[in-house]
């Protein structure tokens, strides 16, 4: 079974209560709409009540900071402050810290961490709406605005002086900050012995506990799709960015979102760089900047910050590891795909190897709700048999009846608590993949077959879309009728 990507992992077992023989558990914890993307968290405690404490405070630290931090919230004190000119204004540690943060990587990487990049994507965002690039006298007035000095900091006084009303956002450097502080709080409820935390893809692992984590492949970036390598690590982060699940399309030519402030183009020669360092803001920031840098300025970065792990993965697909890089690549001679095709009759014609099944869901948004309900999906054949599954998110054995279609049925599920490392993805917006393999590993014959999304929630909604295709060799899309939970969805049957 392919591991499936963080934020929709099944549920670990369950914590034990204080009376209980068992000395630790594993809660996994899944919300959406944190930070604009999606928030897991995996707690290593001796108690349910120690797990679920560290989870409150774990998110209420997430929340305070983003009251401080957050380039897209109006009214938090970095946005108050971003309007200020001219004066110096005393700020909070944590804004101090992170705007610090923003100078020091500036200098380390050549002037590619820079906050107001986002004054140069915002061109490009206009550009994509437009339908056309931007013209070159644009792009050059946008780039020597942007390498600026925007702000002069003031230790003495633990204050920030505005200097320009250029566009800026914290969002590359804030987001590592934030799940660091939100870990360590974390950590500190009696009985917590380790953690994960991973907020749409970065993460950082804490205590005694190692983390299996499964690198996405940047150009089948689906949920459930195999990955490129699997990596374990103890106490240091991991992040990944890349050009794929955020960026503009620019009359129908796709740009990442990653931009070099040197020149205003998007990043383009590595689609994706990922980075394991002890120290959460490192790996944010390198990972960042070496989507952007030559293999030659990332290796000298690299050796000037010890403990930097790095694998990038070129437009031609190339896999770059650093010289220490401990990740192991998964092999297509270990895939099940491999087996004799035993399950269909030969005069059947097979699913064509270069097709693929997409089905993209978005998950609705609840006003001061953040926990994602339950969803299983899956494949079955005209004969209403099971084919393939997909996805199975829960949080507890306990509530899988819930899904009362898919266990009705009697379709076990297998626990994978594998992380996914990826590029930040949108909040409640997912995205799987079936590539005509049954789940023996072996390619189905076509023909029509019926796609299953089911959605529970706790004390909540029941919803069930079906929709039957004919996979035929045909490309087709479908638009799904949406529901309660499920905001959207959608089946494209493509050339891979």
């Amino acid at each position: 079974m392919n591991p499936i990507q963080a934020g929709i992992a099944a549920l670990a077992s369950a914590i034990p209560s204080p009376s209980a023989q068992a000395t630790q558990g594993i809660l996994l914890s899944q919300l959406d709409n944190i930070l604009g993307t999606s928030l897991d968290l995996k707690i290593i405690a001796s108690s349910f009540e120690s797990a679920q404490k560290a989870e409150a405070k774990v998110v209420s630290e997430i929340q305070r900071l983003n009251q401080i931090l957050g380039s897209f919230n109006p009214n938090s004190e970095f946005s108050l402050w971003a309007t200020s000119a001219g004066e110096a204004v005393r700020i909070s540690e944590e804004l101090f810290t992170v705007l610090a943060k923003f100078d020091t990587w500036r200098d380390a990487t050549g002037g590619v961490i820079q906050a107001a990049s986002e004054h140069i994507a915002q061109l490009w965002q206009t550009a994509s709406s437009k339908g056309e690039a931007p013209l070159a006298a644009d792009l050059a007035r946008a780039v020597a605005e942007a390498n600026q000095m925007h702000y002069v900091l003031h230790h003495e006084t633990q204050s920030a002086t505005r200097l320009t009303d250029v566009s800026m956002r914290l969002h590359s450097l804030a987001k590592s900050f934030v799940m660091d502080q939100a870990a360590e709080k974390g950590m500190l409820e009696p009985g917590v012995s380790g953690m994960v935390l991973n907020i749409g893809g970065d993460m950082v692992v804490k205590g005694d506990w190692t983390e299996k984590v499964a690198i996405a492949n940047p150009r089948n970036a689906s949920e459930n799709a195999e990955a490129l390598q699997i990596i374990q690590i103890n106490n240091k982060a991991i992040a990944t960015s890349g050009d794929y699940r955020r960026g503009f399309d620019v009359g129908g030519q796709w740009f990442s979102h990653i931009i070099d402030p040197h020149s205003g183009e998007p990043a383009k020669d590595i689609i994706s760089a990922t980075v394991i360092h002890p120290d959460a803001s490192t790996a944010g920031a390198l990972a960042t900047a070496f989507t952007v840098l030559s293999l030659e300025e990332i290796k000298s970065v690299a050796n000037e910050n010890p403990g930097t792990e790095f694998l990038l993965v070129t437009k031609e697909g190339e896999q770059i590891p650093s010289e220490n890089w401990t990740g192991s690549p998964i092999l297509a001679s270990n895939s099940p795909a491999n087996s004799a095709i035993s399950y269909v009759n030969l005069k059947d014609k097979l699913w064509n190897e270069k097709q693929e099944l997409v089905i993209n869901l978005e998950l609705a948004k609840f006003e001061g709700r953040f926990r994602r309900p339950f969803v299983a999906v899956w494949i079955e054949d005209e004969e209403g048999q099971p084919v393939r599954r997909l996805a199975v998110w829960y949080n507890k054995p306990r509530w899988l009846p819930d899904l009362r279609y898919f266990y009705a049925a009697q379709r076990k599920s297998e626990i994978d608590i594998t992380s996914f490392t990826g590029a930040t993805r949108s909040a409640g917006n997912y995205s799987l993949n079936w590539d005509g393999k049954n789940d023996q590993g072996q390619f189905v014959k076509q023909g029509k077959y019926t796609v299953f999304i089911e959605a529970a929630r706790e004390h909540g909604t029941y919803q069930l879309i079906k929709q039957e295709m004919n996979f035929n060799g045909k490309a087709q899309d479908k638009p799904l009728e949406g529901n309660e939970e499920i905001t959207s969805a959608s089946l494209s049957y493509r050339d891979k």
